[in-house]
């Protein structure tokens, strides 16, 4: 199959160069909301069929001493993978704000205190209605974009969202930063605070048994049942998915 390679120089403090091999069917775009540019890649082969958008995780937020980044770019390329090995007509791998790109907005509480804001859920919302306007959706949120898609699928009434799929989510993220003993994250927006409404949605989670940033607890907690939960055996955070890829892109 032939590739696009796209190659950014992405001007951060620090700054870094990335290299996006995609394939040839996959396009790469930029979304204007009313706040941030949203980077995406696309695949869209027959507009009036559903649509599926894989939201990607928090990235690069901490260093590993735990300080902020300087550049939110995700290192990790599962979710990537995923969006573009995925056979749907349309498919969207979906950035979060300030990843793969910048504009003048992009300042560090952006992926950290602040990446669940409702800035950030607006943001992302508007980048997915003008991606699939009223078709029917399915979105699937890898770690924190768990978070993300939730809020959206619970606020926004004019999604068509048929379909919730969590990857390592973060459906709790209060119970995520006690689970770490982590400072509070600025949450005017958390999806506890709409949980019925969420457990309405089809729905399913996907979660690493040997996952020790977000511990199958946290999920199960938060969703009370676990017969929507598929346990993926010795799959850590950001490895050891492989083997279900198959079973995620036939959702």
């Amino acid at each position: 199959m032939k590739k696009n390679i796209y190659l950014w120089l992405l001007f951060f403090a620090g700054g870094c160069q990335n290299t996006i091999v995609s394939p040839d069917n996959f396009h790469y775009r930029e979304i204007n909301t009313s706040t941030f540019k949203i980077a995406c890649w696309q695949k869209i082969s027959n507009a009036n069929a559903p649509y599926k958008i894989y939201i990607e995780g928090d990235g690069y937020s901490f260093r590993g001493d735990g300080s902020v980044s300087s550049n939110p770019t995700p290192r990790s390329t599962m979710l990537r993978e995923l969006a573009f090995g995925d056979y749907h007509d349309n498919v969207i791998y979906l950035a979060r704000p300030c990843q793969y790109t910048k504009d003048k907005l992009c300042t560090p509480n952006f992926w950290s205190d602040d990446r669940f804001s409702p800035t950030v859920i607006q943001a992302e919302y508007e980048a997915i209605k003008k991606i699939a306007g009223q078709h029917s959706l399915t979105l699937v949120g890898f770690s924190g974009g768990a978070q993300i898609a939730g809020l959206i699928a619970v606020k926004y009434n004019d999604l068509n969202v048929r379909q919730l799929v969590t990857i390592a989510g973060n459906l709790d993220v209060n119970a995520w930063t006690d689970y770490h003993n982590l400072p509070s994250l600025n949450l005017p927006l958390n999806l506890v605070d709409y949980r019925e409404q969420y457990l309405n949605f089809n729905q399913i989670h996907y979660v690493g048994t040997k996952d020790d940033n977000i511990a199958a607890e946290i999920t199960e907690n938060f969703l009370g049942d676990k017969t929507k939960i598929k346990y993926i055996k010795n799959a850590t955070h950001n490895k050891g998915w492989q083997n279900v890829y198959n079973e995620i892109q036939k959702q």
